[in-house]
């Protein structure tokens, strides 16, 4: 199952990040995930929150560019080598992962955050071997 991801796309300056924020707080949006990444002149905000369609519209008005994309949440067993043996099944299938990053929930499993090159693909494999995905309405009822 897929979860829709909000990527903004910001100024890399000083007071961006937090005008980002604020308009979604503003709006009512929270924030459950997120991951920064940055060149020189640009930074691109990932997030997951309790709702994209509404964040992306939001800083659409406040003028930031954004989208909203088909990600997983993939539940991992804690247990060295478990993110290694699901990449290893992502490759056989011929799925490139086109960026990951982790997600901390308080409990005793790990949580990551997948971009897969082929979503149908994907949510197959995951659901042929067992691999549990959540959505940001699971995040929410879930002990953060």
């Amino acid at each position: 199952m897929t979860c829709k991801q909000l990527s903004v796309f910001i100024e890399n300056r000083k007071g961006t990040l937090s005008e980002v924020l604020n308009v979604l707080k503003e709006n009512g949006v929270s924030i459950l995930s997120m991951s920064l990444s940055d060149t020189t002149e640009y930074g691109l905000l990932r997030l997951i929150v309790n709702d994209a369609d509404l964040g992306k519209s939001a800083l659409s008005g406040a003028g930031f560019s954004s989208i909203v994309s088909n990600v997983f949440i993939v539940k991992i067993p804690h247990v060295a080598g478990s993110l290694q043996e699901l990449l290893i099944k992502i490759e056989k299938s011929d799925i490139n992962v086109e960026y990951m990053y982790g997600l901390s929930i308080e409990n005793d499993d790990a949580y990551v955050v997948f971009k897969p090159s082929d979503a149908e693909k994907t949510a197959k494999l995951f659901e042929e071997n067992g691999v549990a995905t959540l959505t940001p309405e699971d995040l929410l009822k879930t002990k953060l």
